[in-house]
C-alpha cells in the first residue's frame, strides 16, 4: 500500500469524523432545521451506502475470495463475513445503547422553547450521547478508510455519505451541553470528540492488519465492511430520515443516492 494511498484514506475518514462540528454549527447558528431537506440527505446517504456495499464492495469481496480460495469456498466465506460485520455492528449497539435524543431537531424546538430546563439533566444527556457516538463511530471509521484505501472515488463516496450521517449526530452532542453550560466551546468541543473516533477506528484497524493484508484479509474485511454499512443505513439513516421528515422524502433521497453512486462507478469503468 502506497503511503499516498494510505493518508488519502485517512484524511476522508477525518473528513467525515468531523463532520460532527457541522451538526455543532447549524444547532447554534440557525433558528431553525430544514428536517425536509435533512431527511432526504439521510436517504441520500443511505442509498450510496446500501448500493455501493451490495453491488460494489461484496463483489470485489468475493472476487478477491474466490481468487484465492476457490469458488465453493470464497463464496461461502464472502458471504459469511458479510454478516459477521452486520453481527459485530449489532453488537455493539446493543452493548452501548443509543444517544437518549434521537429527535434531534424536536429537541432542539424544545430547548429553544425552555421547555427542558433541567441543567444536571442536559449535561448527562449530552455527556452520554457523546460516548455513546463515539463507540458507534468506529466501525464507521473503518469501513470509510478500508474503502478509500482500495479505490479512490469509492472512497469519497462512502465519506460523503458518512458525513451527512454525521451531521444529525454533532447536533445530538452539542445542544444538551450547551444549554446546559451555556459554552459554545464546551459544547463544539465534545461533539468534535465524538467525531475524532472515526480517525482513531481507522487507524487501529490498519495499524492491526497491515502486517497480515493479502487477498484473503481484504476479501474478508471488505465483505465485513459491507455487513457493517448495510446495517447502519438499515438500523440509524433510514429511521433517522423517517423522524425528520415524510416517508416518501426518504424514499426519493434513499433512490436518489443509489442512482448517483450507480453512475460514479459506471463514469470509472
Amino acid at each position: 500500500m502506497q503511503q499516498y494511498n494510505i493518508l488519502f484514506a485517512f484524511g476522508l475518514t477525518v473528513f467525515a469524523g468531523l463532520a460532527t462540528g457541522i451538526g455543532s454549527m447549524l444547532a447554534f447558528f440557525t433558528r431553525k432545521t430544514n428536517t425536509r431537506f435533512l431527511s432526504v440527505t439521510l436517504g441520500f446517504s443511505a442509498g450510496v451506502m446500501i448500493y455501493v456495499s451490495l453491488v460494489e464492495i461484496f463483489a470485489k469481496a468475493k472476487t478477491a475470495l474466490v481468487g484465492s480460495l476457490g469458488k465453493v469456498n470464497g463464496y461461502w466465506l464472502t458471504v459469511a463475513a458479510f454478516f459477521a460485520g452486520i453481527l459485530f455492528t449489532a453488537l455493539i449497539d446493543r452493548l452501548i445503547p443509543s444517544y437518549e435524543n434521537p429527535h434531534e431537531m424536536r429537541l432542539v424546538e424544545d430547548i429553544n422553547r425552555k421547555k427542558l430546563n433541567n441543567p444536571r439533566k442536559l449535561m448527562r444527556m449530552g455527556l452520554f450521547s457523546a460516548l455513546a457516538i463515539t463507540l458507534h463511530n468506529f466501525p464507521e471509521g473503518l469501513a470509510t478508510f478500508t474503502s478509500a484505501l482500495t479505490n479512490t472515488s469509492l472512497g469519497i463516496s462512502i465519506a460523503v455519505a458518512v458525513a451527512i450521517h454525521n451531521i444529525p449526530e454533532g447536533i445530538a452532542v452539542s445542544v444538551p451541553i450547551y444549554y446546559s453550560t451555556g459554552s459554545r466551546r464546551k459544547a463544539f468541543f465534545y461533539s468534535f470528540l465524538s467525531g475524532l473516533a472515526e480517525p482513531l477506528g481507522a487507524l487501529i484497524g490498519y495499524l492491526i492488519l497491515r502486517s497480515i493484508f493479502n487477498d484473503v484479509v481484504f476479501g474478508i474485511l471488505f465483505a465485513g465492511v459491507a455487513g457493517i454499512m448495510v446495517f447502519i443505513s438499515l438500523d440509524e439513516l433510514l429511521p433517522s430520515a423517517e423522524e425528520y421528515g415524510e416517508h416518501h422524502l426518504t424514499i426519493y433521497g434513499l433512490v436518489a443516492g443509489m442512482g448517483v453512486m450507480a453512475l460514479s462507478l459506471l463514469l470509472f469503468i
